[in-house]
């Protein structure tokens, strides 16, 4: 299930305006995150970030490596104490 979401939030990332440069914070990045899930449904994030990989296979390599840096830390599963 958490490699569900973190596809996901991956596939949202990447399809919204942010850009490495902006630097974003964790804040920012949850936020965006959640507005492209609202705009375009999950399989509207899985159709943009095919057709960015078809179209810019480069810059889409690139651009997905980013996005997995940043998710990283913001969509990772907490350890539950017992």
């Amino acid at each position: 299930m958490i490699s569900i979401v973190k596809d996901l939030a991956a596939e949202a990332l990447f399809v919204s305006t942010i850009q490495p440069s902006d630097c974003p914070n964790t804040t920012t990045v949850e936020q965006a995150v959640t507005a492209m899930i609202l705009l375009h449904g999950s399989d509207g994030c899985a159709a943009e970030v095919a057709t960015e990989f078809g179209d810019h296979p480069d810059c889409a390599v690139r651009r997905m490596n980013w996005v997995h840096e940043e998710l990283t830390g913001v969509v990772a599963p907490t350890s539950v104490l017992t």
